[in-house]
């Protein structure tokens, strides 16, 4: 299999060298954060001359570094490897949230880590670069401990660019592929697709959900595993915990929402899954339950699923939001309201969505994930939410119907999903 590239990340950590911050790389595990670190971003240090034994590099995933999970024995390590102020060291340091023992967020083990690397940046000669698989390693109160010097660059699965850039068929089958099976690295690299299933399952159960139970103590609880499955059948419909919760009823499950809003909190922890909020576009402001979920990689949510239920909207409209979010996009769902009689003709409040309302500094997007529109009737309801916004921020329906960009007579964007995730600039169209 080709080299995936990755230049997207890679050249964030390029240029934030040297800018005297900790760069934390971050993301869902097995979304190639130590291949981008360890291979891509070392051979570049090695290519531009930068010495072998000048970059140090430890991964706390694997077994024969386990004693230097433990803080004290992981500064004696680095430090012995720094040997003259004179020249310039680089700290790879890969999974450094194994250096946090259970119950790791609120005890000393968190302030002595934190510690280590707060005291190498005091040595002018050293560049920290470290990974990190769960969020709450960059919550609000740790990158407190980095007194503002902890410099985030978040790694997503393949976009559909960078997987077409490594998929041996065209961009047809390609899209039929990543909509499946998702952009995870490994699975990229697999051929045979009953291969690929047992990947994704595997690594849901044995990797991301043992993690999480072990990490919050919740063995023999089985809402976790239920709250999964509901997620995945949900994916990019509005609900809430209380909603989430009443749907336990039917297994003959108890829980509540504060338990399912608490576990929710666990696989946005883990970049599993994210959440979206409702945006009133004209009256500015956030509204509040309900939310849309909608997960890190579609293949891991199709393995939920045991491949069934593969709804080629919602699966479209997930692929659509991540490709927004590896964009640098904050994005939300958005709402406008329209008023229309009754059969008594009386005036009643419609709400109309906009799948997306995206947002980076000054730019603004809105966006429909149509999938198809056959006639006008279905043009007609797809832009009834734009024609009721009255900014003049570019609006765009994605679809998956094989036609050419185009321009209607409103100013619409219309076009296919194809076009748009392999053109970064799509948007500008």
């Amino acid at each position: 299999m080709k080299e995936i590239k990755r230049d997207l990340y890679l050249n964030k950590l390029i240029n934030k060298q040297w800018n005297g911050m900790v760069k934390i790389i971050t993301g869902i595990r097995r979304c190639g954060k130590s291949y981008l670190l360890f291979e891509l971003f070392r051979k570049y240090l090695l290519d531009s001359g930068v010495a072998n034994n000048h970059i140090i590099a430890l991964s706390l995933d694997d077994d024969e570094n386990k004693k230097y999970r433990n803080p004290a024995n992981l500064s004696k390590y680095l430090k012995s490897k720094i040997k003259n102020d004179d020249d310039k060291f680089y700290i790879l340091l890969d999974e450094a949230q194994l250096a946090i023992t259970k119950n790791e967020y609120q005890n000393n083990n968190m302030i002595e880590l934190y510690g280590i690397l707060n005291s190498l940046l005091k040595h002018k000669n050293v560049d920290i670069y470290i990974t990190g698989s769960n969020s709450k390693f960059l919550s609000s109160d740790i990158l407190t401990e980095f007194r503002g010097r902890g410099d985030e660059v978040r790694v997503h699965p393949l976009s559909f660019l960078e997987f077409m850039s490594v998929y041996p068929n065209d961009s047809y089958a390609g899209y039929r592929d990543y909509s499946l099976y998702g952009g995870l690295p490994y699975v990229a690299s697999i051929e045979n697709s009953d291969d690929k299933i047992t990947y994704l399952n595997n690594l849901f159960k044995n990797t991301y959900l043992k993690d999480i139970i072990e990490r919050h103590n919740l063995k023999g609880d089985i809402v976790m595993d239920t709250l999964v499955d509901i997620l995945s059948s949900n994916t990019a419909t509005l609900t809430n915990p209380t909603k989430l919760a009443n749907s336990f009823v039917s297994n003959s499950i108890k829980t509540n929402a504060n338990t399912i809003s608490t576990y929710i909190d666990y696989l946005i922890d883990a970049f599993i899954i994210s959440k979206t909020q409702r945006y009133d576009i004209k009256g500015k402001k956030y509204i509040g339950s309900p939310f849309k979920y909608y997960f890190e990689d579609i293949g891991l949510r199709n393995a939920r699923l045991n491949f069934r239920q593969i709804e080629p909207t919602h699966a479209m409209e997930n692929i659509l939001y991540n490709e927004l979010i590896i964009r640098g996009f904050n994005v939300d769902v958005g709402v406008v309201e329209k008023y229309t009689k009754n059969s008594k003709g009386q005036n009643t409040k419609v709400i109309l969505e906009v799948d997306f309302v995206c947002n980076k500094g000054s730019q603004r997007y809105y966006i429909q994930s149509a999938f198809s529109i056959p006639d006008i009737n279905k043009m007609s309801q797809e832009q009834e939410s734009f024609n009721r916004i009255d900014d003049s921020f570019k609006k765009v329906i994605v679809v998956q119907d094989n036609v050419a960009p185009w321009h209607n007579e409103k100013g619409y964007l219309i076009i296919n999903i194809l076009d748009f995730l392999l053109n970064p600039n799509s948007l500008e169209l």
